[in-house]
């Protein structure tokens, strides 16, 4: 999505703050003088605070600007991390090894920094027993307490417990 920016005669306010070329202050004047300024100079003024008062102007270049502002998109893109939701199922009454595997895994998707959801599956008679699933949960929370922790208690839904875990926010330094 592309900011729009208004330029030169689309700038509507009767008073501007000035910046320079080179990012000096150039105070408080009216449009006509501001433009005067940026025509004598062969550049465009451009609005880039709309909504100051009053608006904000820079003298500069516009195609340049607007490369300028791209390029600065592009790289606070590439910074931004996304987290993924991972999701694990598995039957409430699961075995000892199995209970392992799944754990890995959970453990894998915390150190990646994704969040994990649980889904612990209720069959037939299990229906009725909704402390074996929170029993498990507990479990995990306990064996995964270092790299996350329950983002919010279990909640049956249905045949279905979720519950979703968060990492753990890394001590920078």
């Amino acid at each position: 999505m592309e900011k729009r920016y208004r330029v030169n005669r689309q700038i509507r306010a009767r008073e501007v703050r000035v910046i320079d070329e080179n990012g000096q202050n150039l105070g408080i004047m009216p449009i006509r003088e501001a433009l005067a300024l940026a025509e004598e100079k062969g550049l465009d003024l451009i609005e880039i605070a709309p909504n100051a008062k009053p608006p904000v102007c820079k003298i500069g270049d516009y195609g340049k600007f607007k490369y300028e502002m791209k390029k600065k998109a592009k790289e606070a893109k590439k910074k931004q991390k996304t987290m993924e939701v991972k999701e694990l199922k598995m039957r409430v009454s699961i075995e000892e090894h199995d209970y392992q595997v799944k754990l890995k895994q959970l453990k894998e998707f915390l150190e990646e920094g994704n969040k994990v959801k649980l889904r612990l599956i209720f069959r037939g008679r299990e229906n009725i027993r909704p402390e074996l699933g929170e029993k498990l949960a507990q479990r995990f929370a306990e064996d995964v307490k270092d790299l996350g922790q329950l983002e919010k208690k279990p909640s049956k839904e249905g045949r279905f417990m979720i519950v979703v875990f968060t990492p753990k926010k890394k001590p920078k330094g």
